[in-house]
């Protein structure tokens, strides 16, 4: 047919005028066009009936599965609880908390669960009625300048916009904050205000933790007010005195495949070998360091400065953001422990949730060994908290030193007291409790059960992306300081940044890490002014806020005004990138560096004091230029400080009296015009 058709083709072409020949070719090329387009409809159906099977086969339904598992009040009447204690944490403290709340509830006959509010619906809180002496719990820390944490800013944003009826909801708040951060429990405070808004009902009145003072205390004394409360609306009364109940059971295995042991990840097992992006806190990043170098020229501290290589990560940051590092404890501390609990910890083991429920499968990832446990995943160095002391009490075989433990778990004052001043106060960490309790051996299973998960630590970054798309600067200062006890307490981080050590064959060299945004950033327009305010190691962002200025001057762009006060103890000790602010301010890229001494001379100088010699000039780029202000550093003194010299400077020129001073800096703060990035 084929070969006919091509030479009718070529037939046609010789003779078209050909009536005859032309009608036989016709009906030729007619049977073939129709042959072609059934054999391809016939292909298509078939193809596409195949293709419309795909999607059928796997009859898993991923997509109804979480709005099941997202409904609390589901898995609450599942497992006949009623009481759920929601925790809005970013350091663990707040779900720390959440896990006591909900542990406490069997004393008064009622069954808790701590939740996770990104892992569920809040919508259904209006149906919280539907189980009988049911209660929502909110512990809710508030992060940087007034915020809610990274996993309750879904809620925050749902309680923003929603009108649902809560009527039928009985809740408590307990807020952790710090008071010398400008908006105290901001969180607490809002989610305490917008139930009652919505119609619910509040049981008791809200708790406000500060973890400037003694955020422990703050929590046991709300807490024992609040279960009374509880008690009387419920009807309820205490079935005994607090009983120490695991949550989780020890399972050791002695034929364990390694390939399947956690050696330090955060998340999926063997991420740190094989690596995918998007790096995140449950997947960070492993970066090389590429720079160590020691920034102060003499003291008795060590400030560093510190490039981690982000090349092929596919991060990417912007100047004013943080990023947050995974560190490890000190291998001593950790041998140590062992040594005195008398354990192998190469053993591998798992702790598993007796609550089968439960989300949280496990404390931290497991299968793992105690060694990996002690040195990446949980928290040694701190203080241990009052309900870590109660739960170990029990071991302690000496009569003397139980009652110890036991009083300073108490929220009698004396107790509180005694935790305050031998715990708090002298820095023991639960080696030195170890030590100084030779009779107090737990089970190390049961340990590691109570210490609360090794945080991230978040530093801002010290340089802008524009200059350094494939690196990340950091600037730190190693803590290390003498106990009441003598000892010498190290900080977790800074120590093991210090020793991080540039090798490109090593994986010693390398930092587990992330980016988290921040709110702190240069304004929009290049031409508007900054003066920007940090001492120390505050100096970090600001050496990417003037990085990215020169860059944009020298991509022709017009810079306003980029002013910066700088403070440090000695000019010849801890000058903090001496040599590059001096070239930036030759260069005209940096408009003005004043710089404050304060051990040079016999009176201290600060940076408000040179805030205050400067006064004209700060009121006139604040008032004709509208600068924006930025303030990095100590939040107890230092920003404080500089806050209230703002005050002045803006009463004295504004013609304004200090209330109308005080609202206008506020003012600035809600434009965005005073920004702050401050650590306790």
């Amino acid at each position: 047919l084929i070969v006919m058709g091509d030479a009718g083709v070529k037939q046609a072409a010789s003779t078209p005028d050909n009536p005859a020949e032309q009608d036989s070719l016709f009906s030729m090329t007619d049977l073939f066009l129709i042959s072609l387009i059934t054999g391809l409809l016939t292909y298509w159906f078939f193809f596409r009936k195949k293709k419309e099977e795909v999607p059928e086969l796997p009859k898993i339904s991923p997509v109804a599965s979480p709005v099941r598992d997202s409904s609390f009040i589901e898995k609450m009447k599942k497992t006949g609880r009623n009481i759920v204690v929601f925790y809005g944490s970013q350091t663990g403290t707040a779900e720390e908390f959440a896990n006591r709340l909900s542990k406490d509830a069997h004393r008064y006959g009622l069954r808790g669960m701590a939740a996770d509010p990104e892992e569920y619906d809040l919508s259904d809180l209006s149906r919280l009625a539907e189980i009988d002496k049911s209660l929502a719990v909110f512990c809710m820390a508030t992060y940087g300048e007034g915020d809610p944490t990274d996993n309750a800013q879904d809620f925050y944003d749902w309680l923003q916009e929603t009108d649902a009826d809560l009527s039928g909801l009985r809740f408590a708040v307990f807020g952790l904050g710090n008071k010398t951060y400008e908006h105290f429990n901001a969180m607490g405070k809002y989610v305490d205000k917008r139930l009652e808004e919505l119609g619910a009902q509040r049981i008791f009145e809200l708790g406000q933790g500060d973890d400037d003072g003694n955020l422990e205390e703050d929590f046991i004394t709300w807490r024992e007010q609040f279960w009374p409360a509880v008690c009387e609306h419920f009807g309820v009364e205490a079935t005994g005195e607090e009983s120490s109940i695991r949550q989780y059971e020890l399972v050791v295995h002695t034929d364990v495949n390694m390939s399947k042991v956690y050696t330090g990840e955060m998340g999926r097992l063997k991420s740190y070998e094989n690596q995918k992006p998007p790096f995140d806190a449950k997947n960070p990043f492993l970066a090389p360091v590429t720079v160590n170098r020691k920034l102060n020229k003499g003291g008795e501290r060590h400030l560093m400065h510190l490039e981690l290589d982000i090349s092929n990560s596919k991060i990417r940051y912007e100047s004013g953001d943080h990023v947050a590092v995974y560190p490890a404890n000190d291998s001593l501390l950790v041998n140590q422990i062992g040594e005195i609990l008398q354990t192998d910890l190469d053993t591998i083991m798992s702790l598993n949730n007796l609550d089968e429920e439960s989300n949280k499968k496990h404390p931290f990832p497991c299968p793992t060994s105690y060694r990996t446990a002690l040195t990446y995943y949980l928290d040694i160095t701190n203080p241990p908290r009052t309900n870590v002391l109660y739960e170990l009490a029990q071991y302690a075989t000496e009569p003397g030193e139980q009652e110890h433990l036991r009083k300073m778990a108490s929220s009698a004052a004396e107790g509180k007291a005694l935790y305050l001043s031998w715990v708090v106060e002298a820095r023991r960490n639960i080696l030195a409790i170890l030590q100084d309790m030779p009779s107090l051996r737990p089970p190390i299973d049961h340990l590691c059960e109570l210490l609360p998960r090794l945080q991230a630590r978040y530093y801002s970054i010290a340089s802008s992306s524009k200059v350094h798309p494939n690196a990340i600067h950091i600037c730190a200062v190693t803590v290390e300081y003498e106990t009441k006890t003598g000892r010498l307490n190290k900080g977790v981080a800074t120590n093991w940044l210090k020793n991080k050590v540039p090798d490109e064959n090593s994986s010693k060299s390398l930092v587990p890490m992330y980016v988290r945004k921040s709110q702190f950033r240069l304004p929009f327009k290049p031409s508007t002014p900054v003066i920007m305010i940090g001492p120390g190691t505050g100096i970090a962002p600001f050496m990417g806020f003037i990085q990215e200025r020169a860059w944009l001057k020298q991509q022709g762009k017009e810079v306003g005004d980029t002013v910066l006060y700088y403070g440090c103890r000695h000019e010849n000790e801890d000058y903090l990138y001496r040599e590059e602010l001096a070239r930036f301010h030759e260069d005209g890229l940096l408009t003005q560096l004043n710089v404050a001494f304060s051990r040079d001379q016999a009176e201290k100088v600060y940076v408000q004091h040179l805030l205050r010699k400067n006064k004209e000039n700060v009121w006139k780029l604040l008032n004709e230029g509208n600068a924006h202000v930025y303030v990095c550093g100590d939040a107890r003194n230092m920003a404080r400080d500089v806050q209230n010299t703002f005050y002045e400077i803006v009463a004295e020129f504004g013609n304004m009296s200090q209330p109308q001073a005080v609202d206008y800096v506020k003012k600035l703060m809600t434009k965005g015009r005073y920004s702050l990035d401050v650590w306790s």
